[in-house]
């Protein structure tokens, strides 16, 4: 019986310190919330260039810094001053990072055909009939597999 109430004062002790201790830990972390939320580094995009390789852009206390990132080491390629029409949940590209590559080739891609020309696919060099042709959802794709198959077991 002795081993009983030994047991049930040694379960009820423990319950009373690992209360005590998620009562502390939690009235130490409730003031540091507000801190915690504030992030000091923004990543504004990230782009792989290879297998274990990216370029990624970041906002840390008003600068931007262009980095690159291996699998070894992160290279610092360019540094400016955060532009101060940039918002938080805005991102925008810096000088020379991929973002701004995409975006230039984007605004190419528009302004280079005149609107209602087709574009083509760069394989064949026929015009696309709609956005999946050349896809393995396009059954032209599966036309052409067919034809070539054919083609070449004559």
């Amino acid at each position: 019986m002795d081993a009983v109430f030994a047991v049930l004062r040694v379960i009820l002790s423990l319950a009373v310190v690992v209360g005590l201790l998620w009562m502390v830990q939690r009235r130490l972390t409730k003031g540091s919330k507000s801190v915690r939320n504030a992030k000091l580094v923004r990543v504004v995009t990230r782009q792989g260039i290879a297998q274990k390789a990216s370029v990624v852009v970041i906002d840390v206390e008003g600068h931007r810094f262009l980095l690159g990132v291996t699998e070894h080491s992160v290279t610092v390629l360019n540094t400016t001053e955060l532009p101060a029409e940039v918002t938080v949940s805005e991102p925008v590209s810096a000088p020379g990072s991929a973002a701004a590559f995409g975006t230039a080739l984007a605004t190419a891609k528009k302004t280079a055909l005149p609107t209602g020309m087709p574009s083509f696919d760069p394989r064949t060099g026929q015009p696309r009939v709609s956005a999946l042709d050349g896809s393995l959802l396009s059954l032209n794709t599966w036309k052409r597999a067919a034809s070539a198959v054919r083609s070449g077991l004559k």
